[in-house]
């Protein structure tokens, strides 16, 4: 059976991302699920290769389908653009913001034209992006610009538990203020959408409370009984298979062991703590709503260890064995 073909981006050269992307193509786990297309700098993953021991020859190709998926090769596109007498690890430098950049632009190309089934991408650094004047601040909002993507949906999984986010980057000051039920239902019916595009058509999703207890009926507040209980209740009088709202002490737990398909987190840190405290190396971004499957670690460039191969290669394996798992609907 034809493997899929996953592009993965180097990220940021100054952080650990060469170096789990090296570590990574030596594992049976990404080897057995995906033919893996890296783009990035050959400078850069020579020092890579040889700071981690991975027993992996490189092999520069102009196109995917011309890479030697065999047991310790790295097929490489090399955009060739970075100039390591100036390179340091650890380091924001604008020469590789500006290489990420180009990583990250190249491998949405090559999925937009049909040359790979999905990308899993390696950690950036936003400070190294402002330096090189790119005009976005991270992955989301450059997959969205370049793939037509108005608001991208954010999902993580983690060994089965799949959590949603109706707001991110907010204080929790302002995410009161846009918990409306209106926001709710609209969110909820794209996260549906997205579930049925990666493949997963049955079960329930689960609304998380906000307060105590759901608020008990507001003796901890109103958020429930005024916004998300009237969310869920159109939601489910519209037919889709939605419960809750359901206590944040329980619900992810719940949905860990198998009662719902997924969560609807309502705030950042609410599913930000479930899926790493299940599984920190294991929770893995996927970005919904677009005409590609990208998938990425869940976590950042690491300055501080850059370059001495410490850094972790799990949490990058996962997000290529899950992109592997779930192409085949972005692609049939």
């Amino acid at each position: 059976m034809k493997k899929p073909f996953i592009a993965v981006p180097i990220g940021d050269p100054a952080g650990i991302g060469p170096e789990i992307v090296a570590k990574a193509l030596v594992s049976d786990v990404v080897g057995k699920n995906a033919d893996v297309i890296v783009i990035g700098d050959k400078g850069v993953m020579g020092q890579a290769v040889s700071i981690t021991g991975a027993n992996l020859k490189i092999n520069v190709v102009e196109e995917p389908d011309q890479g030697d998926y065999r047991e310790g090769i790295l097929n490489l596109m090399d955009l060739a653009n970075i100039d390591l007498s100036g390179f340091q690890y650890g380091i924001v430098q604008a020469m590789c913001g500006k290489a990420a950049y180009e990583y990250i632009v190249k491998s949405i190309e090559l999925a937009m034209g049909g040359k790979v089934d999905a990308v899993a991408t390696t950690p950036i650094n936003k400070e190294a992006l402002r330096a090189a004047n790119v005009p976005f601040i991270g992955h989301t909002e450059i997959f969205g610009a370049l793939t037509g993507t108005e608001d991208p949906l954010t999902m993580f999984e983690t060994n089965g538990l799949r959590v949603f986010f109706l707001t991110r980057h907010l204080s929790l000051l302002q995410m009161l203020g846009a918990i409306k039920k209106e926001k709710i239902t609209s969110c909820v019916k794209e996260c549906l959408k997205a579930l049925d595009k990666l493949g997963v058509h049955e079960g329930t999703m689960a609304i998380a409370g906000l307060n105590p207890h759901c608020g008990e009926h507001g003796l901890f507040g109103w958020e429930e009984v005024n916004e998300i209980t009237p969310a869920v209740e159109q939601l489910k009088a519209e037919g889709y298979p939605v419960a809750g709202p359901i206590g944040a002490d329980s619900v992810f737990h719940l949905a860990a062991m198998g009662r719902y398909n997924s969560v609807l987190s309502l705030y950042h840190d609410q599913g930000h703590i479930a899926t790493k405290t299940l599984d920190f190396e294991r929770t893995i971004s996927i970005t919904n709503g677009m005409p590609i499957l990208r998938t990425s670690v869940d976590h950042g460039t690491a300055f501080d260890i850059a370059g001495r191969n410490i850094a972790s290669e799990v949490s990058m394996i996962e997000a290529i064995r899950l992109a592997a798992k779930y192409a085949p609907n972005f692609t049939s």
